[in-house]
Parts: structure tokens; sequence; C-alpha cells
């Protein structure tokens, strides 16, 4: 297949990238713009950046507007889920205690909160386990579900985590308790014993909703209960729990946990975006405040506002503190937790800089491997996950980091498009290279012993060279089209707006202002570049490059004085300025011509 031509020409950009124009050009794209502008009363922009996407006539109305209504599956076409469902609705009934046991990121917290709050509004107890990152590792081990038991639980719900703990769950079976797994990660075919295993990514599950992260397998099962607990007559005389409160902490979940923001998981972050707003919730409201987010929340502040602060519990503070935030119903103990993971967050920051400066070291010397397997002594296993992801940003690659202690690696991994790197790792532990492996495509957690870590590295090459065979070798930057600086209007933003919730396939559109000038340019705060774009049109454009003099971007811009650039980004509205003027947040940049 012939390679696309270079957008505007760019064959290597000051981030070394070459740039495309996302979903192609042509007569096709061209015609399906215009009749989805037509149509549905859309700019034309808004039309384009949708026919790049592939999103054809039949589906905008879904697409622009998705809802429960619409996406929401019948639960009972999961496997195990009517099983799982009737047990847990058995368990209300009968007022037994149900025990949660839940992994420590993003979407475990708000998989246990949202079962939680549910729990506790249909009066049934609750007790809660987050594994200590360090100290129990991840997923469900003998002694915490035994703690559990020991404080009540009849019945004890493993939330995404759970499906590759065979050995584990099966001496909790032979001890007598009461297993339920609700999670998302890839199976291997033998199955954990449980009660039930409600999993989208089963391999006997029928394909559809592989996509969901663990929050929303959850919202599915808590449907499914709420159901059962009708049938049995539990609401007679009392209303039922609206489900809906409960789509902010899944909207967040699904956010931080990098899934693709497509079909049901669009209808979540759209529907649970406008919970969020009413701040209802009293951990998300204390945790907007401590981090000074004052205005309606969208997928960014979710992922990188919101989520980190969560997730800065289980990395370098006390793993189950963003769980207790997201289901407490005490203001006072919600601004006193967020209070508590605000300050961790900073710490995390630290250790941090430092483990990525050493990580950047070691991947640079590492050439042209197809993945990127870094590690090092005493790196905290609480930020190797942040630190692959920005290796994966920097060198458009796959990446796995690995601190090590005593003998043993704790390692965490993202990938690419195109390469699943969860089924890499999981046929690492089949092949006896890992000790312990899983996660999805696009992010893998595995355990690995020191001397193996050579062994893992040839393993994943070998596996990830033949994903990556057919892509090309320069990076590439997908962008969805130019626009002179005259024509980057808050209106143009707001419309284009309306193609979101943006993430994980359904990226942000990237625009180019084309031929621009920087008629001003400084660096503010760590390492970020703020210029003034000027076009011939006589339009201006405020622009931020975040974090751009750690590489050639930043001071590109700076010495670009008045020759012409193209300068790629997403727009929108400046939240420091206020009103209605627009910010390109600067992705990359190239010389014009």
């Amino acid at each position: 297949m012939p390679q696309a031509d270079a957008f505007l020409g760019v064959e290597r950009s000051m981030t070394a990238r070459r740039w495309t124009l996302r979903g192609g050009s042509g007569v096709e794209v061209d015609r399906l713009a215009l009749a989805i502008a037509q149509r549905f009363g859309v700019p034309e922009i808004v039309g384009r950046v949708m026919a790049q996407r592939g999103i054809d006539l039949d589906a905008v109305e879904r697409f622009l507007e998705p809802t429960l209504r619409t996406e929401l599956p019948d639960p009972s076409r999961f496997r195990d889920m009517d099983a799982a469902a009737e047990r847990l609705a058995e368990a209300v009934v009968s007022g037994q205690t149900i025990g949660l046991f839940a992994d420590y990121d993003v979407d475990g917290a708000t998989s246990a909160a949202s079962m939680a709050r549910y729990f506790r509004a249909v009066g049934a107890p609750v007790v809660m386990h987050i594994p200590d990152r360090i100290d129990e590792g991840y997923g469900p081990n003998l002694p915490a579900l035994q703690g559990l038991v020991a404080q009540g639980a009849g019945v004890v719900v493993c939330l995404d985590c759970g499906i590759l703990a065979i050995e584990t769950l099966g001496q909790a079976r032979a001890a007598g308790i009461d297993v339920i797994v609700v999670d998302h990660h890839i199976a291997e075919p033998e199955l954990p014993a449980a009660v039930a295993v409600v999993n989208p990514n089963r391999l006997d599950e029928e394909p559809g909703f592989g996509h969901l992260a663990a929050c929303g397998v959850t919202f599915v099962t808590l449907v499914a209960v709420n159901r059962a607990l009708r049938a049995k007559g539990w609401f007679a005389g009392k209303a039922e729990p609206d489900l809906r409160a409960i789509l902010d902490l899944t909207a967040l979940g699904t956010v931080c946990d990098v899934v693709p923001l497509t079909g049901l998981n669009r209808a979540f972050i759209a529907q649970g975006l406008k919970v969020m707003a009413a701040r209802s919730t009293p951990g998300l409201a204390a945790l907007a405040d401590v981090a000074g987010l004052d205005r309606k929340p969208d997928p960014y502040h979710l992922g990188f506002v919101l989520g980190p602060r969560i997730n800065a519990g289980g990395r370098v503070g006390k793993a189950d503190l963003g769980a207790r935030l997201l289901s407490t119903d005490d203001p006072a103990e919600a601004r006193h937790i967020a209070g508590e993971l605000d300050r961790y967050n900073d710490e995390r920051r630290a250790i941090e800089a430092e483990v990525l400066d050493s990580a950047i070291f070691q991947a640079e010397a590492a050439g042209d491997a197809p993945v990127l397997v870094v590690s090092g002594q005493g790196w905290h296993p609480g930020v190797v996950g942040i630190v692959a992801s920005r290796l994966k940003d920097r060198f458009h690659r796959p990446a796995c980091v690995i601190g090590v202690d005593a003998g043993i690696g704790k390692g965490s991994g993202r990938s690419v498009p195109g390469v699943d790197l969860g089924a890499a790792v999981i046929a690492a532990h089949q092949a006896g290279v890992l000790e312990k492996g899983g996660g999805h495509a696009m992010a893998a957690g595995f355990t690995v012993a020191e001397d193996r870590i050579d062994a893992f590295r040839a393993f994943l090459g070998e596996r990830v060279a033949g994903a990556l065979a057919g892509a090309p070798l320069v990076a590439e930057l997908s962008v969805d089209g130019a626009l002179a600086p005259r024509g980057a209007t808050a209106d143009l933003v707001r419309s284009v707006s309306r193609v979101g919730p943006f993430g994980t396939g359904n990226s942000e559109p990237r625009f180019v202002l084309s031929g621009a000038k920087v008629v001003s340019s400084g660096v503010v705060g760590e390492n970020h570049v703020r210029c003034t774009l000027a076009g011939g049109d006589g339009g201006r454009v405020n622009a931020i490059a975040f974090r751009a003099m750690a590489g050639d971007l930043g001071p590109g811009l700076l010495q670009a004085g008045q020759l012409p650039i193209h300068v790629a980004g997403h727009l929108r509205l400046d939240d420091f300025r206020g009103g209605d003027n627009v910010q390109l947040v600067i992705d990359d940049a190239a010389p014009a011509g």
C-alpha cells in the first residue's frame, strides 16, 4: 500500500515526525463531510472531522448524542452475569455484608466506590480492601480475602482484577469463600474458580464490549443487580437508587484507564460529565477544589487533573485513599482525603522526574529496538507506569519500565496503536519468562526476576517487531486539517467539541496553523514555551507548548523569528484569560516550505 503524502510537505518536524492527514483525503471524504454537514446542520469542518474518523451518515446521530438508552446492552448477554447478579441480590436480601477487593488505580477505585455507593443505597453493609502496591502487589491474595470475611463479608467481589488469579481464587474456594470476579483484563483459557466471572474479555465471551474499563463492567453489573432486586420485590414501597448518580465515577475510571472512547464508553463519559458538573459526589467535589478546577470538567481534566491525584494514593501513599475519597458521603472527610492525595501527588511528581531522567538515558541507548524495556534498582513501582507512558510518547514505541528490588522487578508497560501489549505480556508469562503478567491492548503490568529482564526484552522485541513490520520507519503525527490564525475562533472550538468526548479511539482534533510567524515567545513554568502566532490574514492566536524545552520543539519555537512555520496542536478556550479567547496547545511545529 503506497504511503500517503506528507501533510503540507512535512516529512520531518521539530519532534522528528512526519505529518499525515487523519483518514486520508479524496472525493469520498469530501462528499461525506458535506453530506454530514448538510443533513445534521453542523459546520463543514465538524463534518470533515467525523468523515475522517470513518463515521458514516447512519451513525452520526448516535455519535453526536451518545446515550445509555441506545448503547447499554442487556446485562444478561455477558456470561455469568445472571449468576453474579443473583448472588449479590441474595446477599442484600439476606442482610449479608458485601466485601469489595479492588485494584489500587483509578479504574479500581471508581469500581469499588460505585459498588459501595450502590449497595449502601439499597441497605447492604460493605467492607473494602485495596491492596498495597509494594507489600501485596497486584491482584487478590488469600489473607486479604480472609480478612474481608473476618469483617463479616458473606461474598467478595474482585474488581478490576482477579481474571488471572487462578491459584489464589482456587484457595479461596477451598476455604469456603464466595468470590465474584468483575474484570476487563485479557483472560487466559483457564478461568478462576468463582461463583461468577464477569469479563467482556473472556475468551468464550461474545465480542462487542471488550473496550469497557472495569468501572464500565461494574456499572453494567449493578444494572443487573438492581434488576434482580426488583424481581425479588426488594424495592416494594421504597424508591430504587438512581444508577445514573454514579456515572461520574464511571466516566472518571473510563477516561483514566485509557480504553477506547467508542460505543458505550462514549455514553458513559458524555452522561457522566453532566453528573460530575453537578458536584453531587463529595469526594470528586473536594478533589476538584484542591486541584483548582473551577469550571465544568471535560475528559482532559479527568485524565490529567483528577485522575493523577486519585492514583497518587496507590502509587506513593495509602492505597485505599482513592476508593475512600470516592465512596464517602462526608464532605469533611472528603476534604481531608483530597488534601492528602494532593500532597502525595506532589511527592509522586518528584519521584517520577528522577526515574524519568534515568529511563530516558537507557531508552536513548537502546537504538532502534522495537520495544523499550528499561529497569533500575530502587525505582519506585508506583511511578513505573507513568514513566512508561512518557517514554512511549517521547519515542513513539511501546515501553516497559521495571523497578527492581531484592532481585524482583515490578514493571508496567504502555503501548502504541497496533501493538497488543497485554497479549504479549500474557504470552511471556505463559512462556515462563515472567512470574506474573496481564493487561489489555494499551497497558500491562508484570513481575519479572531480575535475571530474566534481558530474556523478557528479547521476547517482547521479537513479538513486537512482527506487529510493527508494516509501520512507517518515521513516527507520524495525524492532523485533521489546516487553518489560518483568523479561523481559530471560539465558535469553531465549540463546534468541534460536539465530536467529543475525546480520548483513545476518538482523538481530539489536531489542526495546523499554516505559515504562521512567532511574534513573541518565552519560557514559562517548568520548561513550557508560551508564544503568540500571527498569520498573513492579520489574525493572532496565543499558544503554549508544554515541557517543550526538554526536546527540540521549545528551542525551535524560540528561534523561529520571522520565518514562517506550520504549528500543529489542539484548539482550546483559554481558561486563564476567560471570555472567548482561544489558545493553541502546541504538539509540534515545522518550517513552512
